[in-house]
């Protein structure tokens, strides 16, 4: 079983005061892999998160400081599950059919951009997960981050976490 922690929007930059909740860092303590769906805004994020464990992410339109680090999207596999990655989906209307055809072969979908979470059923039996953002909730009622968990080719566990502060 592989455990992945899944964030977004973490928008920490350089020389700021602005660090991930406790509750990502105990959740980073058990993750196998971490995935970053864009706005990282700085590679000290990056190497801090590839203390934990591998770290895959791509580029969202805060992290210039990132280009030709990261790639826009990816499509790998994770014990057989598919796993396509993009910061932007675009508009709510019409998400499922366009990241169908975007990512025809994936079975789950990662997205940040809004800081709105997702973790909704796409076509296909395709899922679209946004982990919102741990640290920039906007007009979220609270902070939130993800967990994914495959095993043998089946996506077994997706989650959406709150975080208390």
């Amino acid at each position: 079983m592989t455990e992945i922690v899944v964030l977004a929007d973490t928008h920490i930059h350089r020389n700021s005061s602005r660090r991930l909740p406790p509750a990502v860092y105990a959740a980073l303590e058990r993750a196998d892999l971490v995935l970053h769906a864009g706005d990282v805004v700085t590679g000290a994020l990056l190497d801090e998160l590839g203390t934990h464990a591998p770290t895959l992410a791509v580029l969202g339109n805060n992290d210039g400081e990132l280009r030709g680090r990261l790639p826009e999207e990816r499509l790998f596999t994770v014990e057989g599950v598919r796993i396509a990655m993009v910061h932007d989906s675009g508009a709510r209307t019409g998400r499922e059919a366009r990241l169908h055809r975007r990512f025809p072969s994936a079975d789950i979908v990662v997205f940040g951009h809004s800081h709105i979470p997702v973790d909704d059923p796409g076509l296909d039996g395709q899922r679209l997960f946004n982990p919102g953002s741990p640290t920039e909730r906007r007009r979220q009622p609270v902070h939130t981050f993800g967990r994914l968990r495959v095993d043998d080719g089946e996506l077994v566990a997706h989650e959406l976490i709150p975080i208390e502060h």
